[in-house]
Order: structure tokens, then sequence, then C-alpha cells
């Protein structure tokens, strides 16, 4: 054989393998989808009975929805990985995220059923709830192996190793603690523990490995940093992505913390909502990430976050003051107030956003600040500037500033003759 048809062949390999990956992902999405659909079924099988009051329908409905956005979201995402590249750890990980939603939904559905008509034995009905008691464990702890593996789906350095073997101990230590807790079970208070171990070294390996497992994720953490620090190029910027998306979900949550104080529900619906954000801003640095420039977009946040927040506080702050001045005044409120605030603020949106964009600029992007002057300098010479030589300086000393190459030089085109004294 020769060296061209063992190339062929290995293409051949490789593209076959990432068919087969590429199937096994979306067969993972459909199994999810299935198992929700399926609890689903069960669910409303039983909501003619007394366990629908018990369970709370519109609650009930809101999870399910809530379970469906987040196993497509991952699932989606993760086989959308998987298929371009199919060695990427991350992939499978959000796959795995969407199958662990299915089970878990599929299994309190199961539970939900059993109790409220009695069908099946009692053994796999107990086995269902103690098994959707602590499966959202896997859920919550797959943040910890996203930023260990970030974006390659491989340690920085073999000296990463035992931060992902605590991590996994840790995880799997507090798993069973939960599911050998002696007691009735959390979400189904009315079925004791089938598989209990009543003794103290169950809550002393749950404390420990919750400890461990902690500080697994805020190595993890550490790791993207360090990651981020000695990255160039395409992984940087791929980072860049999963920070601003982390970033863009503690404000979210932050500002759903706000929201508690008005109405809880709602609150939490825009917390699960933010947090769907990590995925989706992770698959785009994985996989598409050039289609955007980060560096724009998190300009961009910054202005206009900034922006708005100024505007709101100007637009209360002047209906408030104008509200007392007319009070003192008249004696009475009167609407004026708001239409005088609203023109306000849009006579200030421009003027604002220009001074907030230099603002940012100048602390934050403080070389394409610089570069941006010196370009405008430069043109600005070039209008009353005659002097060739001193054009030239100018020019090559701009480059330099802006553009910072190890060497510039500059090539001038000698004018060629005129027709005149070419006869």
């Amino acid at each position: 054989m020769t060296v061209q048809a063992r190339e062929q062949k290995g293409r051949g390999g490789a593209r076959a393998n990432t068919r087969a990956s590429a199937w096994l992902a979306w067969s993972l999405v459909a199994l999810s989808a299935t198992l929700l659909v399926g609890g689903l079924v069960l669910s409303r099988a039983a909501s003619s009975t007394v366990a629908d009051v018990q369970f709370g329908g519109e609650t009930k409905s809101a999870s399910v929805v809530a379970d469906l956005v987040t196993l497509l979201i991952f699932s989606v995402v993760g086989a959308v990985i998987v298929s371009r590249q199919p060695r990427n750890t991350i992939g499978w990980l959000f796959c795995g995220v969407g199958v662990a939603v299915g089970l878990n939904s599929f299994a309190g559905d199961y539970a939900e059923f059993w109790l409220a008509s009695g069908f099946g034995t009692n053994s796999l009905g107990e086995t269902a709830a103690w098994f959707s008691s602590w499966l959202w464990i896997l859920l919550v702890s797959s943040p910890i192996f996203l930023l260990l593996l970030f974006p390659d789906g491989r340690l920085p350095s073999p000296r990463w190793r035992p931060v992902a073997w605590c991590a996994t101990l840790g995880i799997t230590g507090f798993s069973a603690s939960l599911a050998l807790e002696a007691g009735p079970l959390e979400d189904f208070p009315q079925i004791v523990n089938p598989y209990s171990v009543d003794s103290p070294i169950v809550s002393i390996v749950g404390v420990a490995a919750g400890v461990v497992a902690i500080g697994s994720m805020v190595a993890s953490a550490i790791s993207l940093i360090v990651r981020l620090r000695r990255a160039e190029g395409e992984q940087r910027q791929q980072i860049k992505w999963l920070a601003y998306g982390g970033a863009m979900v503690v404000g979210t949550i932050l500002v759903g913390g706000v929201i508690t104080i008005w109405s809880v529900n709602v609150s939490i619906v825009f917390m699960n909502i933010a947090l769907l954000g990590l995925p989706v801003f992770t698959g785009i640095a994985i996989v598409r990430y050039r289609l955007y420039d980060i560096d724009i977009l998190i300009n961009r946040t910054l202005v206009y976050v900034s922006l708005t927040a100024t505007l709101v506080a100007l637009y209360l702050g002047g209906i408030v003051l104008l509200q007392r001045v007319f009070v003192a005044f008249t004696g009475q409120r009167s609407t004026l107030a708001v239409v005088a605030s609203t023109l306000l603020i849009a006579a200030l949106f421009n003027p604002l956003r220009r001074r907030i964009q230099s603002f940012i600029d100048r602390r934050f992007y403080r070389k394409k600040y610089d570069a941006a002057k010196t370009l405008e300098w430069f043109t600005m010479k070039l209008r009353d500037e005659t002097d060739l030589e001193a054009l030239r300086g100018d020019l090559v000393g701009v480059v330099r500033e802006t553009m910072q190459p190890e060497y510039v030089s500059l090539w001038l085109r000698p004018n060629s003759p005129s027709e005149g004294e070419q006869s």
C-alpha cells in the first residue's frame, strides 16, 4: 500500500468516526427528549387524581417547560460540538447533562404516577423516587469539568489531574451521601429511603465530599484563568467567550435576585433562563466563534449597560425632583414631570453614549483608544502638511505606534515622466 493510499484510508476512517460520533450524539438528544416526553405522559396520566393537587399542577407545568428548555439547549449544543469536534469532551459532557435531565424528569414523573395510581411494583416506584432525589447533583456539578476542560476538552497540563480526580471523588461522595441518607426522601416525604444506611459515616462522607467538590470548582476556575494568561490567538478568543457568558449569567442572576422582591416565581424563571446562556456561549466559542468579535461585543455591553443604568437613574431622579417642585408650587403632582424627564433622557442619550464610550475605551481598551487618537491626529495633519519628508516621518511614526511592528520601512514610487518630457 502506498503512502497516498494509507493517507486516504486514514482520512476515510476519520470521517467514519466523525459520522458515528455525530450519530451517537444526536441519538442521545433523541433519548433525552423521549425520556422527558415519557415522563410528561405519565404525569398527565395521573393528573385526574389527588396526586395532581398534591404536587401542584401549575408548578409541575412550569417544571416541565424548564426541563424541556434545559434539555434541548444542553443536548443540542453538545451534539453540534460533537459533530464538529468528536474528540472534545465538552460536547459529550453537554450530551450527558441532557440525558441526566431526561432521566431525572422521567424518574420523578414515574414516582408521582406510581403514588397516584398504585400501578407497578413498590420497589420500582420507590427506586424511581430515590433516583430522582440525588441525580440533580450531576447537573449542578457539571460546570466543574466545563471550566477545567474548556475549550479543547483536555486538561491544561498533567499537573491538573489531581483536581480532576478530586472533583470526581467529591461529586461521587456527595451523591452517595444523599443516596444513602436515612429518612424520608426530600421530594417525596411519604417515601422512606429504601437504600438508606443508618450510620454517622454517611453524613461525615457527605460533608467531606462537599468540601472537596467546592474546592475543585474553585481550582477549576483558577485553571481557566491560568489557561487564559498562557493562551494566544484562537484559544484566547474562545476563553473570552466563556468568560463573557459567565459574566452575563452572574449579572442576570443578580438582577433576578432583585426581581425576587416583586415575584419569586418570575425571579426563578429569570435565573434559570440566564443559566442556559452558559452552554450557548460555550457552543459559540468552540464551534463558530470566528463569526463574531468578542472584544467588540464586550465593549458594547459595557457601554450600553452603563448607559442604561445612568439613564434610568436620571429618569427616576428627574421625575422625583420635578414632582417635588410641582408639589411645592402647586400643591399637587403633574404629568409634566414625566414628560420633561422623557425629553431630557432623549436629549442626553447620544452625548452620554459618546462620553461613556470614550471612558470605556480609555479605561479598558487603552491601546485601541491611543491608536484611534493617533490616526485622528495624523488625518488632521495631512490636511495642512505639504513637506513630503515630514509626512514620511509622521507616517512611519504612526505605523510604529498603532501597529507596533518589529521593523518599518517606507518605499515611494518615483514619479513617471509626463508625456511632454518623453517627447
